[in-house]
């Protein structure tokens, strides 16, 4: 209890540190309301303080994440806590192998009464949607996916329904080297803003975990976490990260990382533009939650490396090698000049 509480301190001390900078944008609001939900999340979640800190970047970026480990690491928890800080609606969708397209997106059924069809909306039609086991259903499944998190809108029978906003897709993996899972198709990659990978906790974390378990007695861990922020909110404060300012030499920046992604021998696929406006985003929602108002060099590291791990592929000999994507990538912010 006594580290959490140090924790809290140190998160308000910086809160109060960064409000010290002449901002031209007031992002005292937004700053607090994170230090909130994370105290929250920490009330179950023990550790993990990557997964909810991307997680909270996801958010305010307008951007999807993929969560992948081992079963029992509190992927799935993590995210239905996530969503019960917000006060928005939440779907739970679980993949299988026969699932079908219809199973997410709904399907037009006929109405006796009118003698008309009538489309009935399916569980994507929510605000925070978690899929859980995704890579458990087949690629006619995964492509139903696509238009909705790119466009935030489905297309039936010739009629585009709009989602409300926010809308975010928060959807958990198991390794892709275990039984019964389909790889995901690389577009539907590209399609998610980070890639987070969660392993398992240490054994001082581990004893905290049974500790908490044990404190909730009749409670549920959904049950002791209370909602923070409004949907309304999260819009505006999505409209504004997006005010953040960043000087063109970072922008320069960005675009020679990704480049060289491209170049590099020891990747067969580099990342597309897409991954350099998703650093861009997540590089402001970094910056706006340490409160300050522009982009530096760090927050660009910072959200590089969840950006570009899971959009690249590494050649088949360096993998045998050993080597990861998130190394490779590492290597090539290091060899980048950063601008001064």
């Amino acid at each position: 209890m006594e580290t959490s509480n140090t924790e809290e301190n140190q998160e308000h001390k910086e809160v109060n540190d960064n409000l010290a900078f002449e901002n031209r944008l007031n992002l005292s609001e937004l700053q607090q309301n994170i230090v909130n939900v994370k105290k929250e999340l920490k009330k179950v979640i023990v550790g993990q303080k990557e997964m909810m800190d991307l997680l909270i970047v996801a958010l305010l970026s307008n951007g999807h994440v993929l969560i992948e480990g081992v079963p029992g690491v509190a992927k799935t928890i993590t995210a239905k806590l996530l969503s019960k800080t917000i006060a928005v609606d939440f779907s739970r969708i679980q993949f299988t192998p026969d699932l079908m397209p219809s199973d997410i997106l709904g399907t037009s059924v006929f109405n006796v009464k009118t003698s008309e069809f009538e489309f009935k909306k399916g569980p994507i039609f929510s605000n925070m949607v978690l899929i859980d086991e995704i890579n458990r259903a087949p690629a006619k499944t995964q492509a139903a996916l696509f238009e909705v998190m790119e466009e935030q809108q489905i297309t039936m029978d010739r009629t585009t329904y709009t989602l409300e906003a926010p809308f975010m897709v928060l959807a958990t993996q198991n390794p892709i080297e275990q039984e019964g899972t389909y790889r995901l198709p690389e577009a539907q990659l590209d399609r998610f803003l980070f890639k987070i990978n969660v392993g398992y906790p240490n054994a001082d974390e581990e004893l905290d975990i049974i500790i908490k378990e044990q404190a909730l007695e009749n409670t549920t861990k959904i049950g002791k976490i209370e909602t923070i922020i409004s949907g309304e909110k999260i819009i505006e404060f999505r409209n504004l990260v997006k005010q953040i300012s960043i000087e063109e030499n970072l922008l320069k920046y960005i675009a020679n990382i990704v480049v060289n992604t491209r170049s590099n021998s020891f990747l067969y696929l580099g990342a597309s533009p897409r991954a350099s406006i998703a650093i861009l985003s997540a590089s402001k929602a970094f910056a706006a939650i340490e409160g300050r108002d522009f982009v530096t060099p760090e927050d660009i590291k910072k959200a590089t490396i969840p950006v570009l791990e899971h959009r690249v592929i590494v050649t088949p000999e360096r993998e045998m090698e050993g080597l990861t994507s998130k190394q490779i990538i590492a290597q090539i912010i290091e060899a980048v000049e950063i601008p001064r």
